[in-house]
């Protein structure tokens, strides 16, 4: 496991690879990096934080990097559902567990939200209380608001579902 560190616009990110894949995004503040890694550049971590920094800049919307989040069953689907929702949409947490066709499962969704370990990228901020408020963010509600801002945070839905992810999951 190799991982790089960098400043974002509300502090520090810590980019974690495991075998050319993706496995983790933490949002200061974190904790200290996962035992038997090593801070260290790899081609894939340099496109990660170029591609990061990008979408922080207002230059990118998507993300074009092999992930491979672990978790179980049901946090892998509701992250492929976040996955489809666009850039500057959200849903609710009831959205996300209709989408699912579980539609009493929404504390689940936002618990597997809580779980996201690769946010941003599996853009979890994306959804939101059925009212319209932001509900909670396990990096905090300021890197939320941040991220929603810079996207225009438009509560519109999204227009047109999609069935495919933009992202390859490697198991």
């Amino acid at each position: 496991m190799r991982f790089t560190e960098f400043s974002g616009p509300l502090g520090g990110l810590r980019v974690i690879e495991h075998r050319g894949k993706l496995i983790n995004l933490d949002l200061a503040p974190y904790g200290p990096p996962p035992h038997h890694s090593k801070l260290g550049q790899t081609s894939l971590l340099k496109e990660a934080r170029r591609q990061l920094e990008e979408y922080f800049n207002g230059a990118r919307q998507t993300f074009d990097l092999p992930l491979n989040p672990q978790g179980t069953d049901f946090q892998r689907r509701t992250w492929e559902v976040l996955l489809q929702i666009p850039f500057g949409q959200t849903l609710s947490y009831q959205e996300v567990a209709q989408r699912l066709g579980q539609p009493l499962a929404y504390r689940a969704v936002g618990g597997a939200n809580g779980k996201n370990p690769l946010a941003i990228l599996i853009p979890c901020h994306r959804v939101i209380n059925a009212e319209g408020t932001l509900g909670g963010y396990s990096a905090g509600l300021p890197w939320k608001k941040h991220l929603l801002d810079l996207e225009g945070h438009q509560l519109s839905h999204p227009q047109k579902e999609t069935t495919e992810s933009p992202y390859h999951w490697y198991l």
